[in-house]
């Protein structure tokens, strides 16, 4: 096959187009089959031709369709682009394969470092005590149901088998190809009902059981052919969010928080015992013919398998014993039964306690048979206990701190401390709560009455205390405060983890749990390093830290864009970031930071390698966690085989941006103009979307937001308040309408005002593009959101508001700037056409147009028909699915 990326995926869409035309023709008729072929062909002409005589062909036969038609019409396209997305993902899993040792790999990372002469000692130390940890999350953009990835599955392993000289064979694999691509035609697309946060825990472990699981053992027996002489600790694990995160969702209880343990730790135990079954019967080593261990020998005596037939097998024996040990701890912890055993032995108390087992057996294994036992299915076993224990990830909690506050401030007047908490200064506030965790009485009573707010908080941390003595301190780390903005938001979550005996006073104090700050909008992060600052002074604060000598900050991406422009928020993160590390590092700490990124550029998107080498230097050392959200989770980890390229991009560019040289000589110069350009853009955004009158009225009427909202794709509302203002409108609804609008505004507006408005030299802004990576990727970023976005389909969406003078007064500028965006973004990287150094991005983006734009003009027409009166099922189902085929489009929609 051809080497190009875009030919391989040309061809490959070609093929599974055709099987589906195939479908269609052999399921509906030709017909049918005539009538989208004709869109399809006339839409592909007008993006291959450009405008002209017939630029209209295609919205006039979509608006000819009759709504039954309409409606199987979206339904083809959105199946042609979920194929397109498949056919990229198996060939991005071939090129994986075929160039194992990129850039973006440890391999590569490790001969680029080795080449700046940093050697492979210097990268198993950072890694020694390094911290990464990719965080799934629920936030609800996501439009694929799981039926629809297992289905990709399938056709990805169809695919690979089908990549046979063997003809006989690939005419097998062709007929299973149309099986599944049948299957997916007549698959429901959208979900029938909403999402509830027991969806979403299913959702979120089964990317666990999918890939994880069984992948980072084996990417961490890779990593230590690299390291030799080295054993790599398990640095990189998956957290979650997924039954943790209350900010916003009501629905996330207590009664939730113990289903997300039990769930997660069935999954984990299932897999523990299925290795351990599956070792039982490769391990037949007979003590007849190999000398074992006194350690072996006495795990063996001690297990209840009394079976004459294994007695002198001792492995097997051992195995028989541990298999019953946990066994015996599964109901314990998932609350269900085990596969049945006849056998009886005490039950496991913590993971530490199996690693302690299975590492007698290994290391008798190692002692008596050679270093040919380190890798294979035992090393992997005990890899895989170590990373998800009895757990199976970190649940992450977080709540916004307006809720703390409320809380703390009842609980305090009800045990009769404080009267009025939340009519006290800072400096108050802080006094009263140092004073409250300075000593052990508690102001939670049985006997005393509470809001609902109160007793459903107070309830969540009993759990999180349950989960904490059930599974262990790796259950729960952190507890995340949405909206920090002073130091009293992080001092209240240790006055409520204390009444759950989560956070122990003394002298020192200890916590099970540590407070981290969210820091989301413009000013909280222009703040952040004085508040840190003032954090870190408080002498019970340091005791705190001392044992684990680390801070963790998050930094919201979503909320800061929202607030202030993509080019203020991401400049003002980098600028945060650096000040963060000076802040903790005055305080005798060292900054571990967690990055809340999406999918989309406007929340943060774009290639996690390039934004992590592109963080200001010092920033990572080896520590960070970044947040996967929505659609991007199912992008990078529903196959096991990209989830575990992505793992290794992620470990990649952290170790290089930590051991890399950084040349920092122009840092200061480059980050003054850097600070013009992002003054004046903040200026044109809040002028646009703060400043202009009936803004608000705009988007919701010319973006599918309401529609949008109607979608069952996740739990959460849309909005964190029951108003129609852009402040109350969470930020990944924002970014979905825009995307599906096509005007993709978060990723781009008052770029180019800023450069115009700067007035700075041409040749200036080039060499920042040369010179300085986080110009550069910021750049690359806009530009790929650039060329997604259509203003000609975009002015077709403000069509739909009924004021026109609004929409014009509205559109114009949105147009305007869009110009100068994309002419300043031209100019700067030499380029006469968007993505014209990246022929790659450029060909894949092209590809998919004449089957999103269609969708789009669809889309238009079905909601003036539902905004005019007729609200009926099948108009709703024709726009979801127009919503679900235009996401699957864009790829990094949400």
């Amino acid at each position: 096959m051809p080497h190009s990326l875009p030919v391989q995926l040309r061809a490959t869409v070609r093929f599974l187009g055709r099987i589906l035309g195939d479908v269609i023709r052999s399921e509906d008729g030709l017909a049918v089959y005539d009538e989208i072929e004709q869109i399809r062909q006339a839409s592909v002409a007008l993006h291959r031709h450009g405008p002209g005589v017939d630029d209209r062909a295609v919205e006039t036969r979509l608006r000819e369709l009759s709504l039954p038609d309409a409606v199987r019409f979206a339904h083809s396209f959105a199946c042609f682009l979920q194929i397109t997305n498949i056919a990229e993902d198996q060939i991005q899993r071939r090129r994986g394969r075929e160039n194992e040792g990129r850039p973006d790999t440890l391999a590569g990372a490790m001969r680029s470092l080795a080449d700046a002469g940093v050697g492979p000692d210097k990268v198993a130390a950072l890694l020694a005590n390094a911290v990464i940890a990719p965080v799934i999350t629920a936030h609800p953009s996501e439009v694929r149901r799981k039926s629809l990835l297992d289905r990709a599955g399938a056709i990805i392993r169809a695919l690979d088998a089908h990549d046979t000289p063997d003809e006989d064979a690939r005419t097998g694999h062709e007929r299973d190809l149309v099986r599944q691509i049948s299957i997916i035609w007549r698959t429901r697309l959208l979900r029938g009902v909403k999402l509830g946060v027991t969806d979403e825990i299913e959702n979120a472990v089964s990317y666990f059981e999918r890939s994880f699981l069984t992948e980072l053992p084996k990417l961490y027996a890779h990593w230590e052919h690299l390291t030799p002489d080295t054993t790599l600790p398990s640095f990189l694990k998956v957290g979650s969010w997924v039954g943790g995160d209350r900010d916003g969702n009501p629905f996330v209880t207590a009664d939730i928080m113990r289903h997300t343990f039990a769930r997660q730790s069935r999954a984990a135990l299932d897999s523990h015992l299925a290795r351990i079954n599956a070792l039982g019967a490769e391990l037949s080593i007979s003590s007849s013919l190999a000398q074992t261990t006194p350690e072996l020998r006495a795990l063996a005596d001690r297990s209840p398998d009394t079976s004459l037939n294994r007695a002198d097998e001792p492995y097997r024996r051992a195995l028989t014993g541990i298999y019953a040990r946990l066994a015996a701890a599964y109901p314990g912890l998932t609350g269900g039964w085990a596969r049945p055993t006849p056998l009886r032995s005490p039950p496991y108390t913590s993971p530490g306690e199996l690693q302690a087992d299975l590492q007698v057996l290994q290391d008798c294994l190692i002692a008596q048979h050679g270093e040919v036992f380190s890798e294979g299915a035992l090393p992997d076993l005990i890899r895989a206990v170590d990373c998800f224990g009895f757990h199976l990830a970190t649940l992450d909690m977080r709540q916004n701190s307006a809720v703390h506050a409320r809380v703390a401030a009842e609980l305090l007047k009800v045990a009769g401390v404080c009267p009025d908490y939340e009519g006290l200064s800072e400096a108050e506030r802080c006094d009263l709560l140092v004073k409250e965790l300075s000593h052990g009485r508690l102001l939670h009573s049985p006997y005393a009455a509470y809001s609902e707010e109160t007793v459903k908080e107070h309830g969540v941390l009993q759990a999180a205390a349950e989960a904490v003595r059930l599974y262990g301190p790796e259950a729960i780390k952190a507890y995340i405060v949405s909206n920090t903005t002073s130091v009293s938001d992080l001092l209240e979550v240790y006055l409520l983890l204390k009444e759950v005996g989560l956070y122990m006073p003394g002298d020192p104090a200890g916590t099970r749990i540590f407070a981290e700050p969210l820091f989301e909008t413009i000013a909280d992060l222009r703040d952040a390093p004085v508040t840190m600052s003032r954090y870190l002074a408080i002498p019970l604060v340091r005791r705190l830290l001392a044992g684990k000598r680390r801070q963790e900050v998050m930094i919201g991406y979503s909320d800061s864009n929202k607030d202030g422009s993509y080019l203020t928020s991401t400049w003002t993160l980098h600028q945060t970031s650096t000040a963060l590390v000076a802040a903790t590092k005055a305080a005798g700490l060292s900054l571990q930071l967690f990055h809340g990124r999406g999918g989309t550029v406007g929340r943060g998107g774009g290639s996690s390698f390039d934004a992590i080498l592109a963080q200001p230097a010092g920033t990572v050392n080896g520590h960070i966690r970044i947040t996967e959200q929505g659609e991007v989770v199912a992008n990078k980890y529903a196959d096991p085989q990209l989830a575990r390229q992505s793992l290794e991009t992620l470990t990649a560019g952290v170790v290089l941006a930590s051991l890399r040289k950084r040349d920092v000589s122009t840092r200061e110069a480059y980050g003054t103009i850097m600070g013009r350009l992002s003054d004046e853009s903040f200026g044109a955004y809040r002028a646009l979307v703060y400043e202009t009158k009936g803004f608000a009225d705009y988007f919701f009427a010319a973006t599918p937001i309401a529609e949008i909202a109607d979608l069952n794709i996740g739990s959460r509302p849309t909005s964190r308040q029951a108003t129609r203002t852009i402040e109350g409108l969470r930020a990944i609804p924002w970014v979905f309408s825009w995307s599906q609008a096509r005007v993709m505004l978060p990723g781009w507006y008052g770029f180019g005002s800023a450069v115009e408005a700067a007035g700075l030299p041409p040749e200036q802004l080039q060499e920042l593009h040369h010179n300085w990576p986080f110009f550069s990727t910021t750049l690359a970023n806009m530009e790929m959101v650039l060329a997604k976005a259509d203003i000609a389909i975009a002015r077709r969406y403000s069509s739909l508001v009924e004021d026109r003078a609004l929409a014009d007064a509205i559109f114009g500028p949105i147009s305007a700037e869009w110009e100068r965006t994309t002419n300043a973004l031209l100019s700067i990287t030499g380029q006469s056409v968007l993505l014209e150094n990246n022929p790659d991005l450029s060909a894949i983006i092209r590809s998919r147009l004449p089957y999103i734009d269609p969708l789009n003009h669809l889309q238009i027409e079905l909601i003036r028909r539902r905004r005019s009166g007729d609200d009926t099922a099948e108009v709703r189902e024709g726009i979801h699915l127009t919503i679900n085929g235009v996401a699957a489009g864009l790829r990094n929609s949400g």
